[in-house]
């Protein structure tokens, strides 16, 4: 499985390296690649974003796993799991409002701060603090989805004075070093908990300079801004509306729930199916960034161009082949969201989203609490893949009513305003 995992891990890099050479060979340079007072703006944003990312990524792949070493049950593991899902709907639902009122730059600063906290709490071996951690990270999760991403449009268009299509160049950069800082940050953290012997702690413990640094630069370098001009009831009720009356919204609302609560029942179990044979696991969450990073590589390269015995290694492909779905799904869901749901219901729709999303992951996991772990984690599975064929479904039954739509086309290269991705 050690050889498995690093042979696989290297594979997947160079397969990687080569689809971005050789798109990046094929993409004609744009004008906002050649503007300095752009270029410098994106770089005060990536700065800050790029290591709040890493922080986040570091400890992935060694949660799971520093509970084990605490000697928790599965059960008991799966609770903390579902208490940091159900803390991110509630927060969640909360966050874009909390974020305009309080201001975007104090929410950034925040979340480095809950985030540290949260990664204090994992030096506890008490159960009830290891609680609080979780219900942290759903705060810090929902602030790292919300207060950045609003921060940066704001300065764009409103202080900056850049062109709004500019916008989708900065996040789509973005996505892609995310995957990259993914990937860097599973050998990191593979390196300070076994490579160094410091254990299963030293990946959280790592990433406080991180986020300290990130709360830092956001204090020093960035202007506050504020969008206290909408209430929460009125997001909300925006987003419920338009939910309701848009067809293609419900559907497209059902995919995402469908799909991500799958994705995050797998983020439960990947360990303790892999973990027993030995798998590294920093190694081991790197390939499945990695897959998920071909993935994003072979959609945009798309559209520019118009259970028995145990097999830990069958195990491993399967689960790399999720990462690869991750990584066509992510860009494609962005780009419809953009296209289908209006920019102004937006945050309240997508808040919407969420609840079934983790209602789902959280009853699943709750599921597995009561269960065997072998036979639970296979039935688990198989719920996961009768899921998968209705989130197909919804598929379908989206592609049916938006076949003949214009604007959900992907345009042509040639038509296309230029967004330089990398």
């Amino acid at each position: 499985m050690l050889v498995t995992a690093y042979l696989v891990f290297v594979v997947l890099l160079a397969s990687c390296l080569g689809l971005e050479l050789s798109r990046c060979r094929a993409k004609p340079p744009g004008r906002a690649c050649s503007n300095p007072s752009f270029l410098r703006f994106q770089l005060d944003f990536y700065q800050v974003y790029f290591l709040a990312l890493a922080a986040d990524w570091l400890q992935a792949p060694y949660l799971y796993k520093l509970y084990q070493h605490y000697h928790f049950l599965e059960g008991q593991i799966a609770i903390l799991y579902v208490c940091g899902l159900a803390s991110t709907v509630l927060f969640g639902l909360v966050a874009s409002s909390l974020v305009d009122w309080l201001g975007r730059k104090k929410s950034c600063v925040l979340f480095s701060l809950t985030y540290s906290l949260c990664c204090l709490t994992k030096l506890s071996l008490d159960y009830f603090v290891l609680l609080v951690g979780r219900a942290l990270g759903g705060l810090s999760t929902a602030l790292l989805f919300s207060a950045f991403e609003a921060w940066y449009i704001h300065e764009h268009v409103e202080r900056h004075d850049f062109p709004a299509e500019w916008i989708p160049a900065t996040f789509a950069r973005a996505a892609f070093w995310n995957h990259v800082l993914a990937v860097v940050a599973g050998v990191a953290a593979e390196a300070v908990a076994c490579w160094m012997g410091l254990g299963p702690v030293a990946p959280f413990v790592a990433a406080i300079p991180l986020l300290a640094l990130a709360g830092a630069l956001a204090l020093h370098n960035w202007g506050e801004n504020y969008d206290r001009q909408r209430a929460f009831s009125r997001t909300c009720a925006g987003g419920l509306r338009c939910l309701l009356s848009d067809r293609r919204v419900l559907l497209l609302g059902t995919i995402q729930a469908l799909f991500e609560s799958v994705i995050f029942i797998f983020v439960f179990l990947w360990t303790p199916v892999l973990d027993p044979h030995g798998a590294p696991l920093g190694i081991i969450f790197s390939s499945f960034m990695a897959a998920s990073l071909l993935g994003s590589s072979l959609y945009r390269i798309a559209t520019s161009k118009s259970p028995g015995q145990e097999s830990p290694v069958e195990s491993f492909i399967a689960f790399l082949l999720i990462e690869l779905a991750c990584g066509l799904y992510f860009p494609s869901m962005s780009f419809l969201r953009r296209k289908v749901i209006p920019e102004t219901e937006q945050a309240g729709v997508l808040n919407w989203f969420r609840v079934p999303l983790h209602l789902l992951a959280c009853l699943g996991l709750l599921v597995l609490h009561d269960s065997d772990r072998k036979t639970g984690t296979r039935n688990m599975f198989s719920i996961c893949s009768a899921v998968m064929v209705m989130a197909l479904l919804a598929v379908v039954g989206l592609f049916t009513v938006v076949r003949h739509d214009a604007e959900l086309q992907v345009p042509s290269p040639s038509g296309e305003p230029y967004a330089p991705e990398l």
